[in-house]
């Protein structure tokens, strides 16, 4: 004889109990993007990894959870359910850093490790707390159902208060919880929202002894949470700073010689240096300084030029600027209002000639009446530029606040697949007359430079000889050997169609093959 559910003085406690599982869920989908961000970051591929994943551990929940409901349709049952997906969620920040930290240590100069990494990440840490959520809904409906007349409307009910939960596990850890607490404690709140969750659970049907496990689980999670505090998220025998944004996970590494370099996420590049006696490196950020020999009539050294920067981050290239042409106004975009904040702390970002503007680079763009004699976009999120960077459109809209005799200077990383770099260089052909294509010394970067108006190789290298005063060597030299990029039949981007993160995903996928081969 088939055993019924226990019924209906539970009703109303079971649509709380779907409430809270679907807020939870999808909330824990999100807070693992920003559990993973340190260590593989947030490209497309680490979110295919994550969404498909989580996707197949509730499918196997949803099955799991019916089959189990017809076995043993009992509240405690679903109770027992709650407790352990409260605790499987407390165990993955304590767990996540040794096992991340291995995964990527394992994975280390893979351009693959985004892909494989992130996928072993997911499958680790989410298997089990995501399972045992996604057996909650189905299990919920059984308990409900007394009647198989009344299922449809049972079962819609019960859906519809799980996805409003979603619904609200979308926006609290985005909004509140992550800003205001951190990864870590979005976790531990979701563990303890389980836990108080069953508590009147055990009232209910009568073991009211047994409110001690939730009780117990939520003074761990406390103890948890307090003790978490002072670890880091991403240990590093350099470590001299780290925090959580909205948008990203920052650190701040500083090495026996007192250079320090600002890492975001993964920490694949190195976005700012900074050394207190030291600037010119022969790094990426030196040949920005070049930029001006690129025009066709330069303005002398001490007519002050206008600058703009898309991508400010620690602000390294507005500091060599600085210290190369003296006060010339420049306006640094960055979108992070965290990362100017740890910049002006450990970066010295605190030149009075520099105007910091917290905006999207495109959005500071089309609002600035500014004109610019030389602008400079370097604004990456790894692996990716945003592709609104890098259209017919958004060059339009910089060649209008270019001078007369202005440039522009993408800055573009790749690895040994250009075919953005050369999407890129058939977009801006059809925009500006002269493109250059100037790769950076001992890097995986290339400058892509357009003139205003037309200019030769030659000219460039004649420039060279007002700045020799001024540069460095290497500067010099680099300037001297400058080359126009030559037309190419790959693709024009358009805000319309640009697969910027289509051809950074290929370059990787292609990179885990080889590695697997």
């Amino acid at each position: 004889m088939m055993k019924q559910p226990e019924r209906s003085t539970h009703t109303t406690y079971l649509g709380f109990v779907v409430f809270v599982g679907g807020l939870v869920s999808l909330g824990i989908e999100l807070a693992a993007s920003r559990l993973l961000a340190p260590f593989f970051g947030t490209s497309q591929l680490v979110w295919m990894n994550l969404i498909g994943l989580i996707l197949l551990y509730l499918s196997a929940g949803y099955w799991l959870g019916g089959r189990w409901a017809d076995r043993s349709p009992h509240v405690r049952t679903l109770l027992l359910i709650l407790t352990g997906a409260a605790v499987s969620v407390a165990s993955i920040p304590l767990l996540a850093t040794p096992i991340l930290t291995n995964v990527q240590t394992w994975l280390r100069g893979a351009n693959s490790a985004w892909l494989i990494g992130s996928f072993l990440g997911v499958l680790i840490l989410f298997a089990l707390p995501m399972t045992l959520l996604g057996c909650v809904s189905p299990f919920a409906v059984r308990l409900a159902t007394s009647d198989v007349r009344e299922s449809g409307r049972v079962a819609g009910r019960l859906f519809a208060l799980s996805t409003i939960g979603s619904f609200l596990g979308t926006f609290l850890p985005v909004l509140v919880l992550i800003p205001t607490l951190g990864t870590r404690a979005t976790f531990f709140t979701f563990s303890a929202a389980l836990f108080a969750v069953t508590l009147p659970g055990f009232w209910l049907v009568r073991r009211r002894l047994l409110v001690v496990v939730p009780l117990a689980g939520l003074l761990a999670v406390a103890w948890l949470w307090w003790t978490m505090q002072t670890v880091p998220i991403k240990p590093h025998a350099n470590l001299l700073y780290e925090t959580e944004s909205t948008y990203q996970y920052i650190r701040v590494l500083e090495d026996v010689d007192g250079l320090r370099s600002l890492e975001l996420n993964e920490g694949i590049g190195t976005h700012s240096i900074y050394h207190p006696q030291r600037l010119f490196t022969q790094r990426l950020w030196d040949y920005f300084v070049a930029l001006p020999a690129f025009a066709m009539a330069p303005k002398p050294l001490d007519e002050p030029r206008t600058w703009g920067l898309i991508g400010l981050a620690g602000g390294t290239a507005a500091r060599l600027i600085t210290a190369t042409y003296g006060p010339d106004p420049i306006t640094g975009v960055e979108l992070d209002p965290k990362v100017v904040d740890v910049a002006r702390t450990y970066f010295a970002l605190n030149m009075p000639n520099l105007d910091v503007v917290v905006l999207d680079g495109r959005a500071w763009l089309a609002q600035t009446p500014k004109a610019f004699d030389l602008l400079i976009v370097d604004a990456y999120r790894q692996p990716y530029i945003p592709f609104e960077l890098t259209t017919v459109e958004f060059f339009t809209l910089a060649r209008a606040r270019l001078s007369s005799d202005g440039v522009l200077a993408v800055n573009v990383a790749h690895g040994e697949d250009e075919r953005l770099v050369d999407a890129l260089v058939a977009t801006m052909q059809t925009v500006f007359p002269t493109v250059y294509r100037m790769s950076v010394p001992r890097t995986y970067n290339t400058f892509l430079i357009a003139t205003m108006q037309p200019t030769t190789p030659d000219q460039v290298a004649a420039n060279s000889g007002m700045f020799a005063r001024v540069l460095p060597e290497h500067l010099i030299r680099w300037m001297q050997t400058a080359r126009l990029a030559p037309h190419t039949d790959a693709m024009v981007l358009t805000d319309d169609h640009a697969p910027v993160e289509y051809m950074v995903d290929w370059l990787i996928l292609e990179e885990g093959s080889r590695l697997i081969r």
